[in-house]
């Protein structure tokens, strides 16, 4: 057989078998194709191997008697070049989520500039999770992006003036089971001056009622039964009007509050006693309806 015939057959028979390498190391394994997977003869290297042989075969059928040594170098170089990149491992490197946080996101979900799900309101949880999408900002939510209510009462902890109410406990818009006293509003002596100690404490009650605006409060001022009656009733009224006042200063709008004086007709404790007397002063928070 000739020589040219031979490095043709042997050429060809190396073509297959290269092509075949090349066209399995294109195909995916699975979900992603790493080139630590791929099979031995799927190797650069060996595609390189068997590129040079290729091209050293081709060369050196092609080449005259005088330069059958150069041809078959420069087939080899060149099909040892060619082989290599053909077996190249040309899988795309993983991209890493933009929002890892929000795990896999449903094809069709609204997303923002950064590829992130969309979160109006910003409490964390994206809108096509969240179940209370309209939260106002900085309240603290749960998993489906519903504000905390600890007491489980119904009403959310930033709007509950009771946060502890006993679990089964019937509660009314405030989250509280009846009128709840205003723990450490004091007044100072034989005045309806807040202290600022009260004050503080006012803080935080305007601040649930600002984030419940549909509830109405009624603001009962009491006092114990030391004084005269008529005394104790303009004393209570005025302490009552003072805290509504505040809470109006600290964004609670006026016409949902009423100020009420009962003076010492509704006493909680004995006024025999100093502890009693104590308690009986006092300011309530009720709803009213």
């Amino acid at each position: 057989m000739k020589k040219s015939t031979t490095g043709l057959l042997i050429g060809s028979a190396l073509v297959v078998g290269l092509s075949g390498c090349a066209s399995s190391a294109s195909q995916p394994s699975g979900q992603s194709s790493a080139s630590s997977d791929r099979s031995w003869y799927q190797h650069p290297a060996v595609c390189g191997l068997a590129g040079g042989l290729i091209g050293g075969s081709i060369g050196y059928a092609t080449s005259s008697s005088s330069d059958e040594e150069s041809g078959a170098a420069t087939g080899a170089a060149a099909g040892a070049a060619i082989g290599g990149l053909l077996c190249a491992d040309r899988t795309p490197e993983p991209v890493a989520p933009q929002c890892p946080s929000y795990g896999e996101v449903p094809a069709g979900v609204a997303v923002d500039a950064q590829g992130c799900p969309l979160d109006s309101d910003g409490d964390g949880v994206p809108d096509y999770r969240d179940q209370c999408p309209g939260t106002p900002a900085g309240v603290e939510v749960n998993a489906n992006g519903c504000p905390l209510d600890s007491d489980n009462d119904g009403v959310p902890d930033y709007r509950d003036q009771c946060p502890n109410t006993p679990a089964g406990v019937e509660v009314n818009a405030l989250g509280c089971p009846d009128s709840v006293v205003l723990q450490d509003v004091n007044f100072e002596f034989d005045s309806a001056q807040l202290t600022s100690n009260a004050q503080n404490v006012l803080n935080g009650v305007a601040e649930r009622l600002v984030s419940n605006p549909d509830v109405r409060v009624s603001i009962e001022g009491h006092t114990d039964s030391r004084g005269s009656d008529e005394y104790n009733k303009n004393l209570s009224q005025e302490r009552a009007q003072s805290v509504a006042t505040y809470l109006a200063s600290r964004g609670v709008a006026s016409n949902r509050m009423r100020a009420v004086g009962y003076g010492e007709e509704r006493p909680i404790a004995s006024n025999e006693t100093e502890e009693g007397r104590f308690q009986n002063r006092r300011v309530e928070l009720d709803e009213w309806n």
